[in-house]
């Protein structure tokens, strides 16, 4: 259902890559409700991905770029405005990969430079990506900006690794940049962290179907699907939230809030056998 809370306004969608993307669904939702939105992503998630379909599907256009790169940043921002036809209301940062998880090393055996690559591509590209499009002042008067996190980087998740760090770093940026673009140009910035969902990325996170399974079990009204999520940048992006701003938004069906639920009690008294060692103890992780 529509109710046209975007009709009228522009916005840029980073990361979409298949139809399991919530930056996917943002993009259909977005243009259910009336917005104009250009695509973006890598030129290698663009080849090996479904994004043209999409772009087409929606009459948006497609704009490779590499999000840490400032110079594709500013060729985004330019080309968007000129192809939708004037500055843009919304932004959406959907884009988080760590090489060190994808090589499955442990947080306690990081590379280094791969620890840096993490940081730039999960958290220091929204950075580049807020400063260029302040420098070009290409985002509207009281335009709404959300990167996507996750409850991992306020608290331990075994297996999550170095993209913790990057969550924590990407929610400060949002407070910090918040507060200077807020004040000088009214627009918002804000994080939404996300129940655990099965993306492509999300796929690569160790044990990510137990994950998903205990997080559903603990949340009172269970895991927020990416069609979810959809619908909250939606709110987000509209006129209904204009004084939200600078604010890590939890939507997990209650999880975040929660210690233990009766039925993740239930489940923990009997799933340990599979992590018992040669002799017999539980191996914690």
């Amino acid at each position: 259902m529509s109710y046209n809370l975007l009709k009228g306004k522009r916005g840029i969608i980073f990361g979409a890559l298949n139809d399991l993307s919530i930056a996917w669904k943002v993009a259909e939702r977005a243009a259910e409700e009336g917005a104009q939105i250009a695509l973006t992503n890598t030129p290698i998630a663009i080849r090996m991905g479904e994004v043209r379909a999409l772009a087409e599907r929606l009459q948006a256009p497609m704009i490779p770029a590499d999000a840490t790169s400032v110079a594709d940043l500013e060729t985004v921002f330019t080309e968007s405005t000129r192809a939708l036809g004037g500055k843009i209301d919304f932004v959406l940062h959907s884009i988080g990969m760590s090489p060190n998880v994808r090589k499955k090393r442990t947080y306690d055996d990081l590379d280094y430079d791969l620890l840096s690559k993490t940081l730039d591509i999960s958290a220091v590209s929204f950075h580049k990506m807020l400063q260029v499009a302040k420098k070009q002042d290409a985002i509207a008067e009281g335009g709404s900006i959300v990167a996507l996190t996750y409850v991992a980087s306020q608290r331990t998740f075994f297996g999550y690794n170095d993209m913790a760090d990057a969550k924590s770093l990407l929610e400060s940026i949002a407070r910090s940049f918040g507060y200077i673009y807020g004040r000088e140009k009214g627009v918002r910035i804000n994080t939404i962290s996300q129940s655990p969902t099965l993306t492509t990325a999300g796929s690569g996170i160790k044990g990510m179907d137990h994950l998903m399974d205990f997080a559903d079990k603990m949340s009172p009204l269970g895991n927020a699907t990416a069609d979810d999520c959809a619908d909250y940048c939606v709110t987000l992006f509209s006129d209904l939230t204009r004084k939200v701003t600078m604010q890590n938004l939890f939507h997990d069906g209650g999880f975040s809030s929660m210690g233990m639920s009766l039925r993740a009690m239930n489940q923990y008294s009997k799933s340990f056998e599979e992590f018992k060692d040669e002799s017999g103890k539980i191996v914690y992780g």
